[in-house]
């Protein structure tokens, strides 16, 4: 049909471009619009997208670096403060879904069989949908945010142990046999969490170290570490998302983090568009007519009964009925990994295509209803918070202790660690003010963090890593680069990003000072000049200073 692969990707990327163009000025989310186009052009619609492996490819790697990237953002301290809720949710939403659907499942009076393979699919929410929407609101490192991701991945584990052990049980059959491939998998990723211990102390910090001094180079290392990962864990028999994810936390460490996680949005979303194009595009509508009452009443339970259980663990365990609220609406979908997990039992014939039919139209209505419930949250919240009070206890610790860990005020955020910046980092932290530096030179970021100072590796310049930063916690933000261009581009981001504190930019003389000052800027340095008039003052004191 078409000419070659480069112009049926023109193609498709042109009507994708337009669909989104069309969703934003209907203020439609770009998710659902993305999944349209897939089922448009996929063998249900125009037969565009058939069994592409150009666009399988992209797909999959952007699902490894949207994991990658959520992989760098949860540090060690982070995983330690928020894994016991991430644990108990996500293995309390899997047993209470799966029971439930089980026996829903077996009131519409399908076959035992088949009611099983419909409940471990309800079970399971799409991290890769809910991590794109928590990242396009700036929510991933909320609270409730962390929560999400913590137990999203717990899910993820589940479904990649149930998967595996479908599998097993389709070739074997024998107790013999499953217990040594669960032996298998336990020991494949216990040596795989232990090379990456080794990675993570030895190898990676002075690699990480040698390459920042070429942004490229350490922006290609991370793309290849990121589907490095995500191929080790394909090929251990766990999964991509898996891979990924623990490829992202062994650098999540390093002072680079926040510059390569900002670096990798653009080309992260770009990639992800093939991935939900794919998603739509598998979708069997053809299978689906038949399935509309069983498929609305498993709709109704995943959309308001996941949810319902998340806020219910999370209050026992102490948090406010809001962050439970916000972590809950995460779990109102199914996953791809669900239609993944019924095209695996059609195929070991463990059930129908009626089957696979009505968990493919569940998925089609949960996962366009859950992505406007999330996007929507808050102002949903504000109209069903008086109704939500049963699930908060009266002393919300956890999540003050939470808060606590996380959110510690800065005074000033400084940008530039050269000979002024290094020298008023200096004299600030000797007046007691709680610092945070930027660099963009990782041997000043390196010698500061040893003489320790909290630092961060990014650009000034990057709109992305400027929305990593802790601005709603930040009294000043200064610059002491004296580029005119940097510092205009550093305001306007500021501002796009709605900082509510004050400004310091530093220029190199008066005629740069002026525009700065007319554009509202609380204080304007010129440091020669400043020094000049200092060294001058105590040269020479004019009578007012003698008095």
């Amino acid at each position: 049909m078409w000419p070659s692969v480069f112009v049926q990707m023109a193609a498709v990327l042109a009507v994708a471009a337009l669909a989104g163009a069309l969703a934003q000025k209907l203020r439609q989310p770009l998710i659902v619009a993305f999944i349209a186009v897939g089922i448009l052009l996929g063998p249900s619609g125009l037969g565009w997208v058939v069994h592409s492996d150009e666009v399988e490819l992209f797909a999959r790697l952007g699902i490894s670096l949207l994991l990658f990237v959520v992989g760098l953002k949860l540090d060690l301290h982070i995983i330690r403060t928020l894994g016991p809720v991430a644990l108990a949710t996500g293995l309390g939403q899997v047993l209470f879904t799966s029971v439930v659907g089980y026996l829903i499942a077996l009131l519409l009076g399908m076959s035992h069989v088949a009611a099983l393979y419909v409940a471990v699919a309800l079970t399971f929410s799409s991290t890769i949908i809910i991590i794109k929407l928590l990242s396009d609101k700036r929510e991933v490192d909320a609270l409730h945010g962390r929560i999400a991701v913590g137990f999203l991945i717990v899910q993820d584990i589940v479904v990649v142990l149930v998967m595996i052990g479908l599998t097993a049980l389709g070739q074997a059959g024998k107790g013999a046999e499953l217990a040594w491939t669960a032996l298998e998998v336990l020991a494949k990723g216990v040596s795989m969490l232990l090379a990456l211990a080794l990675l993570m102390r030895y190898l990676l910090p002075p690699l990480l170290h040698h390459l920042a001094s070429s942004p490229e180079l350490l922006m290609l290392f991370a793309i290849a570490w990121a589907v490095l990962g995500a191929a080790a864990g394909e090929a251990l028999g766990f999964s991509q998302e898996v891979g990924a994810f623990l490829a992202g936390i062994s650098i999540a460490s390093s002072p680079y983090r926040e510059l390569v996680a900002a670096r990798l949005v653009s080309l992260r979303d770009f990639l992800l568009l093939f991935f939900f194009i794919e998603l739509g595009a598998n979708l069997d509508l053809g299978a689906l007519g038949a399935q509309l009452g069983p498929s609305l009443v498993f709709s109704l339970f995943v959309l308001v009964g996941n949810p319902l259980i998340v806020m219910a663990i999370m209050g026992h365990m102490g948090y406010r009925k809001r962050t439970g609220f916000l972590a809950g609406l995460t779990v109102a979908q199914i996953s791809e990994f669900s239609l993944i997990l019924a095209a695996l039992g059609l195929s070991l014939g463990h059930i129908g295509r009626e089957t696979l039919g009505l968990i493919t139209l569940v998925g089609l209505i949960t996962i366009s209803a859950s992505t406007y419930m999330i996007l929507y949250s808050h102002p949903l919240y504000e109209r069903l918070a008086p109704w939500l009070s049963v699930f908060e206890r009266r002393v919300v610790h956890r999540e003050v202790d939470a808060l606590v860990d996380g959110k510690e005020r800065v005074d000033i955020l400084l940008f530039g660690l050269g000979r002024f910046g290094a020298a008023m980092a200096g004299s600030l932290r000797e007046r007691k003010c709680r610092l945070l530096a930027v660099d963009f030179d990782p041997e000043a970021v390196r010698r500061h963090a040893r003489e320790g100072f909290d630092t961060r590796y990014g650009d000034a310049e990057d709109p992305e890593f400027l929305a990593s930063l802790p601005l709603s916690r930040v009294s000043w933000v200064v610059s002491t680069m004296r580029d005119p261009a940097i510092n205009r581009t550093l305001l306007q981001g500021l501002r796009h990003q709605g900082y509510p504190g004050k400004v310091a930019l530093a220029v190199a003389n008066r005629r740069d000072a002026e525009p700065f000052e007319k554009a509202g800027v609380d204080l304007v340095l010129v440091p020669y000049a400043d020094a000049a008039r200092e060294a001058a003052d105590r040269l020479c004191p004019t009578d007012t200073d003698k008095r």
